[in-house]
């Protein structure tokens, strides 16, 4: 009964406008696409607006809608930071992180010094799972190794090591290794998505074969893209999930 209200509350469209999009697409979608200068332009800013991220030395280029970025950075984190940052804007299609991390000589520091870092960092974000976590250090490459259980405890891992001084970048080899078996995969990503405000899941298509997933259909932003992957990635006893959703503002 409260779902049959909230829907029969929902505004109804007049004839009016119905008509107007009816007899106006070409105008409307104009209205919505932005073109690559435009999508450069925010995108420069959106580099700006933000306090934690020195931008001063990256570049900005767009074809298609497909942002690439390149110059240099300070850490592996603001190198993150920005390709987060570029996915953000509206417009956006894909981003091609081009941009080289230069660790200043104060930041260098020697492999061993960076991985006792990260495992104590590992132990304090993941208490009982960083047992089962690798560190291994090379020239400021950190590649994380081992079985975790769960999707957000890889993820968790990697997010504890990005932020240590002197990283340059980060490899996530760690396996899932589910303890719980894949049951009505499908069923239940599908009620998370429709539950999620940040995604339209009439737009989603799923297929599920056990424990993996493919996503597809189209999204309006790279926001909601993640957010849909993530969802998929929440179902338990998932160890595979393919996105193939394309954004298409």
């Amino acid at each position: 009964m409260v779902v049959m209200a909230a829907r029969d509350a929902r505004p109804k469209v007049s004839t009016y406008w119905a008509n107007r999009v009816a007899a106006e697409p070409i105008e409307l979608k104009r209205t919505i696409m932005k073109s690559d200068s435009e999508i450069e332009r925010d995108v420069k800013e959106e580099l700006q607006w933000n306090p934690d991220l020195d931008a001063t030395d990256i570049g900005v280029s767009v074809s298609k809608g497909v942002v690439t970025l390149t110059g240099f950075v300070k850490s592996y984190f603001d190198r993150l930071e920005a390709e987060t940052a570029a996915k953000r804007v509206a417009g956006v299609v894909g981003v091609a992180n081009d941009i080289e991390v230069r660790i200043p000589n104060v930041d260098e520091r020697p492999d061993p010094e960076i991985a006792r870092d990260a495992v104590s960092a590992l132990k304090t974000q993941l208490p009982v799972s960083s047992e089962h976590i690798k560190v291994v250090l090379k020239n400021g490459v950190v590649t994380l190794e081992g079985q975790v259980e769960w999707q957000y405890q890889k993820q968790t891992a990697e997010k504890a090591v990005r932020r240590i001084r002197g990283v340059k970048n980060v490899t996530n080899a760690i396996q899932l290794k589910p303890k719980v078996e894949p049951a009505q995969v499908k069923t239940r990503i599908v009620d998370a998505l429709r539950r999620s405000a940040e995604v339209d899941a009439n737009r989603i298509q799923i297929e599920a074969n056990g424990s993996e997933v493919i996503l597809k259909g189209t999204v309006r932003s790279w926001i909601e893209r993640e957010e849909a992957e993530r969802v998929a990635w929440s179902a338990p006893g998932v160890t595979k999930v393919e996105d193939r959703i394309v954004v298409a503002p």
